[in-house]
């Protein structure tokens, strides 16, 4: 039987959500000098997962398997921002990202956020427009000056 959970992610797992954040970029055919130029952007330290404005929460399956991860930044008491959503291309289709982002908005509401935006991968878009979020605009990506992003918002 297997069993998956969602948990706090451990600081010193940082490194091991680095990794599946690229795999996972890296499952919708992008060469590898565009995942080189995200890598910073999708690196995660042992600093990070600390701050007490973010939360980094993951899927395991049967306490040893990481399916899928998130970090929430909820410095914002109105806005919370999805920094990131990530599932492991192992497990990409079955659910896990659809229960993460759940997860998220549970999180954002107990912060009493009215609201949580994020800017999507082109390929996840529509998954997050059929998970309740609203295109809003747009915004310059972080790792790739030029290139612009979907800017999502969730309604809390």
């Amino acid at each position: 039987m297997t069993t998956d959970v969602i948990r706090f992610a451990k600081p010193q797992e940082a490194l091991l959500l680095s990794k599946l954040a690229l795999r996972s970029k890296g499952h919708w055919g992008y060469d590898a000098d565009f995942l080189l130029s995200c890598k910073e952007e999708l690196t995660y330290n042992l600093s990070q997962l600390l701050l007490p404005t973010y939360c980094f929460k993951l899927t395991e399956l049967n306490g040893q398997t990481i399916t899928g991860f998130f970090a929430l930044n909820v410095s914002d008491r109105d806005s919370a921002v999805l920094e990131a959503l990530f599932i492991d291309p192992a497990f990409i289709g079955q659910g896990y990202g659809k229960r993460l982002l759940s997860e998220a908005i549970a999180v954002a509401k107990e912060y009493k956020a009215k609201k949580m935006t994020l800017q999507s991968d082109p390929f996840a878009e529509n998954f997050y427009l059929a998970n309740g979020a609203v295109k809003v605009g747009e915004m310059e990506s972080q790792s790739i000056r030029g290139r612009f992003l979907p800017k999502l918002e969730i309604c809390l």
